[in-house]
């Protein structure tokens, strides 16, 4: 069975998110980030992967996939009659990559990973700024789409979508982009991921409790 390593509301939702819109069962396995603690057994999460960062996808004969990208498009592509992913012959599958690669550097790497992890002592005067911008690319693409690729839900959705949820508890209300708040709103309707979100979010108030 897979694995997945995971902190609440991390950028591991998208992966949680994945495996639930695929039908794939999966062993979960909760991690303290702070401390960097397994939750279940109070293991060094170091252990499994020496970046000590979620997510981390634990394979069938026991490899380690790490990096969000990686583990969603493995994900994806364990199961592709769920059509999470454009097959490799289809020019889309490269529309895929480039948004995953968007969410995790511009978004996630340049601004949410600084403004959760550090002090806000002025520092984040540039990728406030910044992110302003960058959020303009999405909510431009998705005025008259209604996913990131295709016309259907793929990881990429996933991914996305975890990131505008963060936005709002790190500073930035995504009301001033009515795309995407709209196309954020779609997102949550969907069973699968409204389920990931009230799993990760119960497991985070006990833990903050």
């Amino acid at each position: 069975m897979l694995q997945l390593y995971f902190a609440p509301m991390a950028c591991s939702l998208a992966s949680r998110i994945a495996l639930m819109e695929a039908g794939l069962e999966a062993r979960y396995h909760l991690v303290q980030l702070r401390t960097k603690k397994i939750v279940d057994d109070d293991g060094d999460f170091h252990g499994i992967s020496p970046k000590a960062a979620v997510p981390v996808l634990v394979l069938e004969n026991g490899e380690r996939l790490t990096e969000s990208a990686a583990v969603l498009q493995y994900i994806a592509d364990l199961k592709p009659e769920a059509g999470l992913a454009p097959r490799p012959s289809e020019p889309d599958r490269y529309r895929l990559q480039e948004w995953l690669s968007f969410t995790g550097a511009e978004i996630h790497k340049a601004f949410l990973f600084p403004t959760f992890w550090y002090q806000d002592d002025g520092s984040l005067a540039k990728p406030r700024a910044r992110i302003v911008q960058t959020l303009q690319v999405p909510s431009a693409h998705l005025a008259d789409r209604e996913f990131l690729v295709g016309n259907r839900f793929t990881i990429a959705d996933a991914h996305l979508a975890w990131a505008l949820l963060l936005l709002r508890p790190a500073g930035i209300d995504i009301a001033q982009w009515p795309p995407l708040s709209a196309y954020l709103a779609r997102m949550q309707a969907r069973p699968a991921v409204k389920e990931a979100i009230a799993i990760e979010m119960a497991l985070r108030k006990t833990m903050t409790a």
